[in-house]
């Protein structure tokens, strides 16, 4: 199998990203997010933050004036490359930009200034220091809680946030994929279930780590967990090519899901070796010749942690 890389993928979803995510969602953030200022700035933490596009959106998109925003993934590398996109893009987006031992700080004039806190991090390593409870306005989630044990997680990171802190969960997988044009319905239908499946199936340290379906399961989870749902919506992946191809790089995040796809299934008593290669093979040569479309249905949530801390 060829190897791809993480960063690349991450940085390739972005303009993926930025079409999916429910705008109407997005403004009710905007619209109840607590007013920040230089002496109190806005206290935000991210996690599974990858290569830093969330914050580069929530600064393009104007959310954001004065903020620490603390950002923690798992792998060292996503937050190395976090720590070089960010200096990059600052300074083509005219901020200044000053190292600090802990991250970056850019600083756009007097109406704008971000402590970025670039850590690697295990969420439940990071959660477990109780220094740390109720001391973030808003925790954000982007493309992560689907890869974890949902009813085991949201009681940590409801911890990490202040009375009445805002959460906003985005790109919650849904169990909805489709690949068009269809290449074998019977084979094609089996392999997205048993993709799904799959996702259902994980185990990370021994532990359930996945739900195929948690966009869904997430508004009776949160309610369980204490917390409020101020706005919900559908942020489908889509991804299409027109005359000229497939936008920027996402041919590559095509490339990569397929890839990912092979991966999870790879020797799955389920497929006999040679159709699932074959079928992974004509996926790839439907991104090469500009045919694949992609979508793949996901929720957005914003909310508000009731907790009593």
């Amino acid at each position: 199998m060829i190897e791809y890389s993480f960063p690349r993928y991450l940085s390739a979803k972005k303009t993926v990203d930025d079409r999916a995510l429910n705008r109407r969602v997005w403004e009710s953030l905007s619209q109840h997010r607590p007013a920040a200022s230089p002496e109190r700035p806005l206290a935000v933490l991210e996690i599974g933050a990858g290569i830093g596009t969330m914050l580069e959106r929530m600064l393009s998109w104007d959310l954001l004036s004065f903020a620490e925003y603390t950002a923690i993934d798992v792998q060292p590398e996503n937050i190395a490359h976090a720590h070089g996109r960010l200096a990059e893009w600052s300074v083509e987006m005219d901020y200044q930009v000053r190292e600090t031992p802990t991250g970056l700080v850019l600083e756009k004039g007097d109406i704008r200034r971000i402590n970025a806190i670039l850590q690697a991090a295990d969420l439940f390593d990071f959660a477990a220091q109780t220094q740390l409870h109720g001391r973030w306005d808003l925790l954000v989630a982007n493309a992560f809680l689907d890869l974890v044990d949902i009813l085991r997680t949201l009681p940590l990171l409801f911890s990490l946030l202040r009375e009445n802190g805002l959460f906003y969960f985005t790109l919650n997988f849904d169990g909805v994929t489709i690949l068009e044009p269809l290449l074998d319905p019977d084979l094609d239908r089996r392999i997205i279930e048993l993709y799904h499946r799959s996702m259902d199936e994980r185990l990370v340290h021994g532990l359930p780590s996945g739900d195929s379906r948690s966009g869904r399961h997430l508004f009776h989870h949160l309610r369980r967990a204490g917390a409020e749902v101020l706005a919900a919506g559908s942020s489908d992946w889509v991804v299409f090519p027109s005359r000229q191809g497939y936008p920027d790089d996402e041919a590559y995040f095509l490339h990569f899901t397929i890839a990912t796809i092979h991966r999870q299934l790879h020797g799955h008593p389920g497929l006999r070796h040679q159709e699932l290669d074959t079928w992974v093979a004509e996926r790839h040569a439907q991104i090469d010749s500009g045919e694949l479309v992609y979508i793949a249905h996901q929720i957005d949530f914003l909310g508000r942690c009731n907790l009593t801390k």
